[in-house]
């Protein structure tokens, strides 16, 4: 179900801690007040995954990005509730994840060249007519835009539940320096991709109506 557009969206996820406005390059020392090592979530959605991994790994920094200002607020409405919850655990002093509200196409101008760890890709709008083939987010031109802020040997994961666009996304990464370390068609029934999966809202939805999740995790070289 798609969110209503929530009027001056943009002024509230701005005026939140959690948010980076990202006009100008960003600076972890600023954001995050460490030099931690630094991932980020293209398309986080309502952020259930990208709160899951900050949880999980307290050591690492996370970035949610996404471009509709209302998602991004929904997002940062989750994460309050979630620490909210995690106050009542004795654990208050989550501070590893920020919020972005940004055009992805942007992103190599944001990050500095060679700084990111890993990227995420998740479930991301499969735009199924030809024409609109370069706004998929596993089209060359991304790919070659993630290439230059990712770190040497570092990662991207990406799962879909749409076989077309897996396959792709395949054909695309052929193109590229990137080299695929493992992918598969059947997540559930692979146990080495599968190890620690966290699912996203939608992975949730597609796993129930029985639809296979397609993964694939490429390495820089």
């Amino acid at each position: 179900m798609r969110l209503r557009h929530k009027k001056n969206a943009e002024v509230d996820v701005y005026k939140s801690i959690y948010c980076i406005n990202n006009n100008g390059f960003f600076d972890a020392e600023t954001n995050f007040k460490n030099n931690n090592k630094l991932q980020l979530e293209l398309g986080m959605g309502k952020g259930k995954f990208v709160i899951e991994m900050s949880k999980n790994n307290l050591n690492i920094n996370y970035i949610g990005i996404e471009r509709s200002a209302t998602i991004v607020l929904k997002a940062i409405e989750n994460y309050k509730s979630f620490l909210n919850a995690e106050l009542n655990n004795q654990n208050s002093q989550l501070s590893n994840l920020r919020f972005m509200c940004m055009d992805i196409g942007k992103i190599d101008t944001i990050f500095p060249k060679q700084k990111i760890d890993k990227i995420y890709i998740n479930f991301c709008d499969p735009w199924p007519k030809k024409r609109h083939a370069i706004r998929r987010l596993t089209h060359i031109n991304f790919l070659n835009k993630y290439y230059n802020i990712l770190d040497e040997n570092r990662f991207i994961e990406f799962k879909t539940d749409n076989v077309d666009l897996f396959d792709f996304t395949l054909e695309e990464i052929k193109k590229t320096k990137f080299e695929i370390v493992n992918y598969t068609y059947d997540l559930a029934n692979d146990d080495n991709l599968n190890k620690d999966n966290i699912m996203t809202e939608y992975e949730e939805k597609f796993t129930k109506k029985g639809n296979k999740i397609c993964k694939v995790v490429i390495r820089k070289i």
